[in-house]
């Protein structure tokens, strides 16, 4: 196992400070704020060591208040709301210097047989393994980066990123607001479903708001946009072990008064629709471009 994917397992793995409180830290990679979806995977581990065994999480819904500092821990309290006969409902949040940055509110479902059908996965999607990653992609085209995130791709990363669609990486077209983009851990996950879906939740913030600049021809880390997650919202659909490639389908249906809304599925590489998610972010252009 690499040592990127080891240290991913290891901030998932909260300490126990009392009943129903918790405690992570967070990745040292020099950024200014924690990255969100660590705090969303961290606040679903603390829900679900308050949740039988028995029961799934079915969907999640958070907020990002403050930015988390990652220099310190953040600690994750526990709201039990509901135990029912066949749903668990509880809501975390997330605290550090004495403020909330961060709440969630899950739900888990006893395993149940019902009606069935799903979307299907894009066709003619290339395969990932021909595709170069995220990091090679701006390297080419020599896009500028801020330093901070340069400095955290040069450090071996647990994801592996391979966009299908580059088109707003190399042209400043405003282009259709949607992309594919291939996702894998870099490392075995263990055969654990609850690490599984705190994995998934970690993953599913990834490149998902910026797909809300493009048909503005821009990209994420332009220097004329501050961008920042609002809130996140995530289905499970069906359990997985996260063993091979994941495609995450994306789009923006709007934006509109400095935020964007995107949308996406994420699929395992057979085409079964493991996820969805929603997002809103903050999307504002800067008075002066920030140097």
């Amino acid at each position: 196992m690499t040592q990127a994917m080891q240290e991913l397992l290891d901030i998932l793995d909260l300490e126990q400070l009392e009943h129903n409180l918790y405690r992570g830290r967070s990745h040292k990679v020099g950024w200014q704020r924690v990255f969100g979806g660590q705090v969303i995977g961290q606040a679903l581990v603390a829900a679900q060591r308050t949740v039988d065994d028995s029961r799934a999480v079915h969907s999640l819904h958070c907020y990002f208040m403050r930015p988390g500092d990652p220099q310190v821990p953040i600690i994750y309290q526990v709201d039990r709301l509901r135990d029912g006969g066949s749903f668990t409902t509880r809501r975390v949040t997330a605290i550090q210097h004495g403020h909330a940055i961060f709440s969630l509110e899950s739900s888990f479902q006893v395993v149940e047989d019902g009606l069935e059908h799903q979307m299907p996965m894009p066709l003619d999607v290339p395969d990932p393994e021909n595709l170069p990653t995220q990091v090679q992609l701006l390297e080419q085209t020599g896009h500028p980066v801020p330093d901070a995130v340069r400095k955290f791709w040069s450090r071996e990363r647990p994801l592996d990123i391979r966009p299908v669609n580059t088109e707003h990486y190399t042209s400043t077209d405003k282009l259709p607001p949607r992309q594919n983009v291939w996702l894998r851990t870099v490392g075995p996950v263990p055969d654990n479903s609850r690490l599984q879906a705190a994995i998934l939740a970690y993953l599913s913030d990834m490149t998902l708001l910026e797909t809300t600049t493009f048909a503005h021809g821009k990209v994420g880390f332009d220097p004329q946009i501050q961008m920042a997650s609002l809130d996140h919202a995530m289905w499970f659909h069906r359990p997985h072990k996260l063993d091979d490639w994941l495609l995450y389908t994306q789009d923006s249906p709007t934006t509109i008064g400095a935020r964007g809304l995107a949308r996406g599925f994420l699929y395992a590489r057979d085409g079964t629709l493991i996820a969805s998610t929603a997002q809103e972010g903050l999307v504002r252009l800067r008075t002066q471009p920030k140097k």
